[in-house]
């Protein structure tokens, strides 16, 4: 199972810094991707290296994670010479997580 066979995704893009929601479409999906969305499963699927500032805020009310990337947009969405950094393209990315099968 992917992630986005359980989340969807919203963005926000400033300045360097990437702001990823995953919000479960499910309540009872909401455990999983609570156990399954770690700062390094996100770096290492997003290829963000091993320095990568990943800080994962929980919000279970909502069912959904806010995830932040801090220096994921290679000097800013407007200076970055990366082919289309913006946040919706990495929740795309994210959003391919395999997830591992249910215990």
């Amino acid at each position: 199972m992917r992630l986005h066979d359980i989340a969807h995704g919203r963005t926000g893009d400033k300045g360097e810094v990437s702001n990823i929601s995953v919000i479960a479409y499910r309540a009872e999906d909401w455990p999983l991707i609570e156990r399954d969305v770690t700062p390094e499963r996100v770096a290492r699927q997003l290829a963000l290296g091993d320095n990568a500032d990943v800080s994962i805020y929980r919000l279970p009310q909502l069912g959904a994670l806010n995830i932040v990337l801090r220096g994921a947009l290679k000097g800013g969405v407007t200076r970055s010479l990366a082919l289309d950094p913006h946040g919706k393209c990495l929740a795309g990315i994210l959003l391919e997580m395999e997830l591992p099968p249910h215990r």
